[in-house]
């Protein structure tokens, strides 16, 4: 104990450096457990190899897609895999035109393709106003509501591309790993906190010896 002193706790010092204390732990442990969630799900990434044939004609573009700084589509086609079964493929991105009443031209393959790539169990969804649209251009797509709609037996998975193809698009997807050093470093910063807070109490809890 340093000479001159005493250890006499102040209550509202105590209360708030335990406040502050647990809410650096708690949130700590939230970037932590995000982390961990970015480490699962990097480790659960599935690679696949499917082979089968595109319709051309039910290519989705969704909307608001960014790519250095450019606006885009993300095109997703149903690959047909055998004579009832099918699978969505998100092919990649390709620029806005000037206008969205003119969607720009898609090459696709007509003929039998090998696509390798990540299985996904859904599409990431956009926050979308009012009921979701039926066209060529959407904000987002449900399997099951697609195959709903269009009478596809649709695999319960998303293939996103990662083999190259003639056909225009850009393939360059987040990695499934991403963020995690960042949650890392705020979950040690969120501790360093919470130490710190439980420090300042305990030095406030000192009081000089008249």
């Amino acid at each position: 104990m340093p000479a001159g002193y005493s250890f006499r706790p102040r209550l509202w010092a105590l209360a708030l450096g335990a406040a502050a204390c647990a809410a650096g732990v708690a949130l700590g442990n939230w970037q932590s457990g995000r982390a961990d969630a970015k480490r699962a799900a990097a480790a659960k990434s599935e690679r696949v190899v499917v082979r089968g044939e595109f319709l051309a004609e039910r290519t989705v573009l969704l909307d608001n897609k960014l790519r250095h700084g450019r606006a885009g589509y993300e095109v997703i086609t149903p690959l047909r895999l055998n004579a009832s079964t099918h699978v969505l493929v998100n092919r990649g991105w390709i620029e806005a035109g000037p206008s969205r009443e003119a969607l720009p031209a898609v090459r696709t393959p007509s003929k039998e393709v090998a696509i390798e790539g990540i299985a996904l169990r859904r599409l990431p969804r956009a926050l979308q106003a009012g009921s979701a649209p039926r066209g060529k251009l959407r904000q987002n797509l449900d399997i099951q509501d697609y195959a709903a709609e269009t009478g596809l037996e649709l695999e319960p998975r998303v293939i996103e591309q990662h083999s190259a193809a003639d056909d225009g698009l850009l393939r360059e997807w987040p990695r499934p790993d991403a963020g995690i050093e960042k949650h890392a470093s705020y979950a040690l910063q969120w501790y360093s906190l919470a130490g710190l807070a439980l420090a300042l109490a305990i030095v406030l809890s000192f009081r000089r010896v008249a």
